[in-house]
């Protein structure tokens, strides 16, 4: 994997002045937080997995991840810069289908340590 040495732009830096939530946004929000299961947060760093389902092949993996995370935060009263690692699948769906949002949120101490337990199953397994 190339490395540059350059610092990550952040995403709160890519406007002038303050952001203001769309009306749509609003509604997006109120919706999700409404409709939200209740679900277990782990302590400590996050791995967060989403998976979209669109219906249109022009929508862009990674454009919902934000404003979801953001939600989500408030909704399980975590804070985001918990999130060592996201992981976001588009999924195409027929017209006739309706879109989805679905995700989880794990360890990722956890999910790490699994990672490695499966690696040294494989290495001596064979």
């Amino acid at each position: 994997m190339p490395k540059l040495i350059i610092k990550p732009f952040s995403v709160n830096g890519a406007w002038k002045g303050q952001k203001f939530k769309t009306d749509k946004y609003k509604s997006y929000e109120k919706l999700l937080l409404f409709t939200l299961p209740d679900v277990f947060i782990p302590d400590g760093p996050l791995l967060v997995v989403f998976e979209f389902g669109f219906n249109s092949d022009l929508s862009d993996a990674d454009n919902p991840v934000k404003p979801l995370l953001d939600i989500l935060q408030k909704k399980y009263g975590f804070n985001d810069s918990r999130v060592y690692q996201v992981a976001s699948t588009k999924v195409l769906i027929p017209r006739e289908k309706e879109e989805y949002i679905s995700f989880d949120i794990y360890s990722y101490c956890e999910f790490q340590m699994k990672l490695i337990d499966m690696k040294f199953v494989n290495i001596y397994s064979n």
